[in-house]
């Protein structure tokens, strides 16, 4: 009989593999040198393999009744699998798997399989998953760039985001996305505008956010009317106190950020405050010959504060991290000083000739507009957008050339990976 089984074990490969003939239901702790069916009918079933296993132990495992590519059969072990420190699995039907334990480094590896679809032990995760976004536009570039220059702010990129309950202007937040293991999807950072110009989309996959609207000049139709964007830029002075003039958010395909105001008439002069994620932009101000303080931005805890200010993304105030904010409109008088940009990024308005006179640049990352230009004064260009993404912590990106990736990129935050693109355009896979 010894005989008759050694020359068995010879001809099937199976040397030194004492298989237990009754099939395994439930979970169980393996044995070295054994060999189990394991009837996973009713139910996945979890197999731990030994601890402190030597190098040439043994585990064989067989899919008893064809049903682990519906109930798998769960491998897991206090050593590494595959030189990993995950759980693995055999999905799919009738298959059987040969693993070995071979060192610290690599642990158990499975040597040889039957019936395998693609790799003999895979991931538990779902080639399908869930993932959270915020993608946020280029802001708009400040208006003024005609002499005097009291220009209106530039909008705020569109902001768009899946976490939370809110998104730019107002809205309720999006849906999370399905994605695809091994699948490419679209990531594109947009640039701000430059002065009197629209700032540029970002994208990822199916979610586009539109640029933010561009401040307007002075005194010159049509140029003083405020841009439409993502959020609309303010008009430039001598808006004739007209609503009409200031840029428009967008409301296609979703509302993304809120309107810009309007400048006012001579004399004393200002621009409209550029429109924010969170707010409208403020009107000019007759009396005080004031310009309209950019709108404001809104807060996304996609990444916490202490990894945005690694990373560099947002404005990050106490606990929150803020994006999108207007741009103040530009000012005739010195005396009242500079109007603020809105939280989230947007640059201060210019004042008057003996002040402060030019606009500042949005805050990169932030898709923030460009401060407006004040009396003599030059307005600035639009802050950069950006890209974050929220997803199960198992699962990795690839990120191919052309994209940027913050520092500190992907951060782990509970059980989530964070990833965060800061520029450039290309293309991300996940596995």
């Amino acid at each position: 009989m010894a005989l008759t089984k050694l020359i068995t074990d010879l001809i099937d490969g199976s040397l030194g593999t004492d298989w237990q003939a009754t099939p395994k239901t439930a979970n169980f702790t393996a044995v070295a040198g054994e060999g189990y069916f394991v009837d996973t009918t009713s139910a996945a079933i979890t197999v731990t393999l030994p601890s402190s296993p030597t190098a040439g132990d043994e585990i064989n495992l067989v899919d008893y009744a064809g049903t682990a590519n519906t109930n798998n059969i769960i491998i897991t072990s206090s050593d590494n699998i595959n030189g990993a420190a995950d759980d693995l699995a055999i999905k799919y039907g009738r298959g059987g798997v040969s693993i070995v334990y071979v060192d610290a480094t690599q642990g158990w590896i499975a040597y040889n399989a039957a019936n395998e679809t693609a790799t003999a032990l895979g991931s538990l995760l779902s080639n399908s998953f869930s993932v959270d976004y915020l993608v946020v536009a280029g802001g708009g570039g400040g208006g003024g760039v005609t002499s005097p220059a009291r220009g209106g702010g530039g909008g705020a990129g569109g902001l768009r985001t899946s976490y939370g309950s809110t998104t730019g202007g107002g809205g309720s937040a999006e849906s999370s996305l399905t994605l695809d293991v091994a699948t490419n999807y679209t990531v594109t950072v947009g640039t701000g505008g430059s002065a009197g110009t629209q700032g540029n989309n970002s994208v990822f996959s199916t979610i586009t956010s539109t640029g933010g609207g561009f401040g307007g000049a002075y005194n010159i139709s049509p140029a003083k009317v405020g841009g439409s964007g993502g959020s609309g830029g303010g008009s430039g002075a001598d808006g004739g106190n007209n609503s009409s003039l200031r840029g428009l958010a967008v409301t296609t395909p979703v509302v993304q950020g809120y309107d810009g105001g309007y400048g006012t008439v001579p004399s004393g002069c200002d621009g409209g405050g550029g429109g924010g994620a969170g707010s409208v932009g403020g009107n000019g101000e007759l009396r005080t010959s004031t310009g309209g303080v950019g709108g404001s931005g809104l807060a996304v805890n996609i990444l916490n504060s202490t990894n945005a200010g690694t990373a560099s993304v947002g404005e990050v105030s106490g606990s929150d991290v803020y994006y999108a904010g207007g741009a103040g409109g530009g000012s005739d008088s010195s005396a009242v000083g500079r109007r603020a940009g809105g939280i989230g990024g947007g640059g201060a308005g210019g004042s008057g000739p003996t002040g402060i006179n030019y606009g500042d640049a949005g805050t990169a990352n932030t898709g923030g507009g460009g401060g407006a230009g004040g009396e003599g004064g030059t307005p600035a260009n639009g802050g950069s957008g950006v890209v974050i993404l929220r997803y199960p912590s198992g699962y990795s990106i690839t990120v191919s050339s052309g994209i940027t990736e913050a520092s500190g990129s992907p951060f782990t935050e509970g059980t989530d990976k964070v990833s965060v693109f800061t520029a450039g355009t290309g293309t991300i896979s996940f596995s």
